[in-house]
């Protein structure tokens, strides 16, 4: 299925070394890998100390996730092989370092095989960076129902992700970027108000669409907030404001006060020589369990296949080639239910239904915790039964969505699929089936069509204040494009609209919906 992502660029390359594949699980990420036993061990251990680092700077529950929840984080091997995926729908890769998709089944991330820190002095590679930013977007989704502006998403997630990892298990944030310096200097110019009135930027920037150094502001921004202790307090009454429903650029004045003496001062802290950082010791930042496993011979042969049907199949002649082979890895590896699973979803994206449902019913009857192979039985099912409109086809849909949810109670999908079930044929839903709607953006808040579902149920329900907010997080996105666009307009709308607006708006988000649907079938 094709989702939507966000991506970074890569401005140099490297090469990557490959072993047999493995697999480190932890409680908030499952990194793939064929990189070695220590590399992947030591990902695995940096992502988690970085997930606690977050937490404790930003006061922030370390809360586990549903397991199905975790990030998944697939290691591609080369850069090309990671551009070569980007692309396979057709999309300009670029000098593309990495990307994440916020796909309600489970996040997931592509990057090359990493060049991890081992001393905070260090720099990780550019692939780890971008990494570390896309899971500081993901965190901030997790953890926060505050919608800030873009700057401010993009400032913090660039704090963030500069982070060095000492062998002792410190962690350091705040380092300036050595990919933000060149920007910063020789980029074109980007102003304070720029920064925290979106609007104004666009209509400065107008036609020229050159390269600018928005996000390299937007980090010394933020970290000159985060450290000036003359501005410290200001940062929090900007955030406050912006909580209590303030436009930016007001919280920004009134917090701020003279935005161009902001810049001018921000120009001056630009070129200091020394900037301040801020350490956490390892003992402060538990990772939990680590388990590494060696993945089976038939999981290895098919995790091309997994990877690739993961980054989205946007194309028939695309689903019928990986589909194919998918068939010939299961024809080699017939009783291994991870290569079942994957043939499962494969077929599911080639249109045949049918044969998703009998590889995914082959898979769960080796392993029946299989949670891939209830999905993809759960995606199938439904899909047949929405085209037929059948009673007795939606109540077996419902079944296998009841079993998945019987072995993962906040499984995103099963919560969502219930709701979806009764729209499909075109019933009104339970309250039962709204509150697990409520649930499933709850555990997913990463995933936007599960808000926007979430958001067009309360406008029928006239519950206009909480569609706002359901909405929010997918019209603010940082990486959101013309959808997000979209989506701000119509929260404009909302501010104070009656029932007959908000009525007209639900109606117009459920056409968006048939709409991506029907993209997605045709595709």
């Amino acid at each position: 299925m094709l989702q939507p992502l966000s991506v970074l660029l890569l401005l140099f390359v490297s090469g990557a070394a490959h072993a047999e594949w493995m697999e480190a699980s932890s409680d908030h990420f499952v990194v793939y890998g064929d990189t070695g036993e220590q590399k992947l061990r030591r990902v695995a251990e940096q992502l988690e100390r970085f997930d606690a680092a977050m937490a404790m700077v930003t006061g922030a529950p370390r809360t586990k996730p549903s397991r199905s929840a975790r990030v998944t984080v697939y290691m591609t091997g080369t850069d090309r092989d990671l551009r070569k995926l980007f692309a396979q729908n057709g999309d300009q890769a670029g000098f593309v370092a990495g990307f994440y998709m916020p796909v309600m089944s489970g996040p997931v991330a592509f990057v090359p095989d990493v060049t991890t820190a081992r001393n905070a002095d260090d720099e990780s590679s550019f692939p780890m960076f971008v990494l570390l930013h896309e899971y500081a977007h993901h965190f901030t989704f997790m953890h926060s129902r505050f919608t800030a502006p873009r700057w401010y998403n993009e400032g913090l997630a660039e704090f963030f992700a500069s982070a060095g990892f000492k062998p002792d298990g410190s962690v350091t944030l705040g380092r300036p970027s050595r990919l933000r310096g060149a920007e910063l200097f020789m980029a074109g110019d980007v102003t304070v108000t720029d920064l925290v009135d979106q609007e104004h930027y666009e209509k400065r920037k107008g036609d020229d669409r050159r390269y600018d150094a928005y996000y390299g502001r937007a980090w010394l921004l933020f970290h000159y907030l985060t450290f000036e202790p003359s501005r410290q307090q200001q940062r929090r009454a900007y955030v406050a404001a912006m909580a209590a429903g303030k436009p930016s650029r007001q919280a920004a004045e009134e917090a701020f006060g003279d935005l161009d003496k902001l810049d001018k001062e921000l120009d001056a802290y630009m070129i200091r020589s020394n900037l301040k950082v801020l350490t956490i010791k390892g003992g402060a930042l538990p990772t939990g369990d680590i388990t590494l496993q060696t993945l089976s011979p038939g999981e290895a042969a098919v995790m091309p296949v997994v990877m690739r049907s993961k980054r989205g199949v946007g194309s028939k002649e695309l689903a019928a080639a990986i589909v194919a082979d998918a068939r010939a890895v299961a024809a080699k590896f017939p009783a291994d239910p991870a290569v079942l699973a994957a043939l499962a979803e494969a077929e599911h994206d080639a249109g045949d239904d049918d044969a998703a449902v009998a590889a995914a019913d082959a898979a769960l009857a080796l392993d029946p915790g299989k949670v891939d192979a209830h999905v993809q039985k759960v995606y199938s099912l439904f899909s047949k039964a929405s085209k037929t409109k059948s009673a007795a086809g939606m109540d077996e849909a419902r079944r296998a969505l009841l079993a998945l949810n019987g072995i993962e109670k906040d499984h995103p999908v099963p919560l969502v699929y219930f709701y979806r079930s009764f729209l499909a044929r075109d019933e009104a839903p339970t309250t039962n089936a709204v509150a697990g709607l409520e649930r499933g953006a709850a555990v997913a808040p990463f995933a936007n069509e599960v808000s926007l579902m979430l958001a067009r149920q309360y406008l029928v329900d006239g519950k206009i204040p909480q569609a706002r907010q359901a909405m929010q997080p997918a019209a603010y996105n940082p990486h959101g494009g013309k959808n997000a666009e979209k989506l701000r307009g119509i929260l404009a709308r909302l501010e104070g609209a009656d029932a007959a607006a908000a009525s007209a708006v639900a109606a117009e988000l459920r056409e968006l919906g048939k709409q991506d649907e029907e993209k997605k079938a045709k595709d």
